[in-house]
């Protein structure tokens, strides 16, 4: 059985590079050999900063002759030592997958920390092959990693860290980006992990409800605070519920209900896409959807639903005009395409023509920026269409998506949470009257949520159309959506909030 670690803050905060901020600061906080402990706290306090912390991942040392350089006070000790001399005793998986991608075929992704540890062959190899079944890949080794979704890279990221066996199991945001099966798996295959390792687990998700199970600890941060709450977790949800609350963390039995949002829409729509026997694929090579009819009408909001791997991404992708229809067409409609000879294809659009007219939210919101700054990042879009009064609409949206704080701040320094709103923001900037979003609550408190889901309502209630890749079941209820489910049975089915509105879909997305 692996030695579980021992983690321990005294007195510790950090500062990132170029940021007047501290991401987090005053944290005392002692995780014993074992234990398993759940980090909550509204977004940006710094949750993602404390694991990282512990794994030796941080970015830039610390120079005090450098003022614009990171800074840290107190210590922080694992098992004793400096985390950068404990690496290999820290397993991190982090909310973006894709950063730990670092190999072309799976199994060499999930062998690739053994083989650095000096792991034996045989022993790597039955490692991978467990590792993958544990947290349900059930994917051919050589398999391409470029051709998974953003919940299997979560799989694959779990696989590689529980491959390695190590005394600390770190996860941020673990089930973000998961349907319920995966978040099943990934939670059976932590506890498997722990229980026949004895190693500790800190964790960090907002939706906290996931964990109590399994977890002896839950911990409170508080931005710039350190901790304000920590015991077990009924005790801690009984005596400073309405504390979580405020602070954001989703309260298991608190969620919203249908049309908790958005109750009206506009009287008739317009039909905007048209999307008929449409085929969509990943690369050249792998189709993963086919036959799919539907139409996106100005107002509404249309949420594409289904298991991880289906192929919802590369459908929002290719609605957006941003992939190339494999099979059937993707129409918009004269209101949409305008009268300037753009056409009707989406995806044969000028980069200016698209962003006029479709703006796109991709899963991974680092991939779309860039400007050195938010604000930059707020104003490029609008400026570059020309746009009027670009200041003030950039101040508004500071304001409204709680980014006025980090207006100065590089896109790539923010949370996941906190760049997840920043793309939104961007896109919204533009007004084009179609957006498509991928995981648009990913990495989001209940407070940060509220606001994404409040924007994405008004919007829909001025007459922007929606459409919205997701797992989240809370979005889907509270926008009071017409659902569109892409399922491995071949059967692709819709749901429409409305009858006399409702979204046609027919035929069948093509699993893996």
């Amino acid at each position: 059985m692996t030695s579980g670690t021992r983690i321990a803050f005294a007195g510790w905060g950090w500062r990132y590079p170029e940021r007047a901020e501290w991401a987090v600061r005053g944290v005392d906080l002692v995780v014993e050999p074992g234990e398993r402990v759940a980090v909550v706290g509204p977004s940006g306090a710094g949750k993602s900063t404390l694991l990282r912390a512990v794994a030796a991942v941080l970015p830039d040392e610390p120079d005090a002759t450098d003022d614009a350089a990171a800074e840290v006070e107190g210590t922080l000790l694992v098992d004793g030592t400096d985390p950068r001399d404990a690496r290999g005793r820290v397993g991190l998986v982090m909310q973006d997958p894709e950063a730990h991608t670092v190999m072309s075929r799976i199994g060499d992704d999930v062998a690739f920390g053994c083989e650095n540890a000096g792991v034996p062959r045989a022993e790597t190899w039955e490692r991978v092959r467990d590792a993958l079944e544990v947290v349900g890949l059930d994917l051919p080794l050589d398999r391409s990693t470029a051709q998974l979704s953003g919940g299997q890279r979560q799989r694959l990221a779990l696989a590689g860290v529980l491959a390695m066996q190590p005394g600390a199991l770190v996860l941020d945001e673990p089930c973000a980006n998961l349907d319920p099966s995966g978040v099943e798996q990934v939670h059976a295959a932590v506890r498997s992990l722990l229980d026949a390792t004895g190693a500790t687990l800190l964790v960090v998700e907002h939706r906290i409800g996931t964990w109590l199970d399994l977890v002896d600890r839950l911990v409170l941060l508080e931005p710039g605070g350190g901790v304000v709450a920590d015991g077990a977790p009924d005790t801690v949800l009984a005596t400073h519920g309405a504390a979580l609350t405020a602070a954001g963390v989703w309260v298991p039995g608190a969620e919203p209900g249908r049309g908790s949002v958005r109750h009206d829409r506009p009287g008739t729509p317009t039909e905007l896409l048209r999307a008929a026997r449409l085929g969509t694929a990943r690369g050249r090579r792998q189709p993963v959807g086919r036959g799919i009819d539907l139409a996106v009408r100005s107002g509404n909001v249309v949420a594409v639903t289904g298991p991880n791997g289906i192929g919802k991404s590369t459908l929002g992708l290719t609605l957006a005009g941003l992939l190339r229809p494999t099979d059937g067409t993707l129409t918009a409609a004269p209101e949409l395409a305008g009268d300037a000879g753009a056409g009707t294809a989406p995806h044969a659009w000028s980069s200016r023509a698209l962003a006029a007219r479709i703006g796109t939210v991709f899963q991974d919101p680092e991939h779309q920026f860039v400007a050195r700054t938010v604000r930059e990042e707020l104003a490029a879009g609008p400026r570059a269409l020309d746009q009027d009064g670009v200041d003030e609409r950039v101040a508004e949206l500071l304001d409204e998506f709680g980014l006025a704080h980090l207006a100065d701040a590089n896109p790539f320094t923010l949370s996941g949470g906190e760049q997840r709103r920043l793309a939104i923001a961007a896109v919204v900037a533009s007004s084009p009257p179609v957006v498509v979003l991928d995981e648009p609550t990913s990495g989001q408190d209940r407070a940060t949520w509220e606001s994404v889901v409040q924007h994405l309502g008004a919007l829909a209630d001025a007459g922007t159309a929606i459409v919205a890749v997701t797992h989240d079941r809370d979005l889907v209820r509270a926008l009071d959506a017409d659902e569109v489910v892409l399922a491995a049975d071949g059967v692709t089915r819709v749901s429409a909030a409305r009858s006399d509105d409702a979204t046609a879909a027919t035929a069948p997305g093509v699993p893996r």
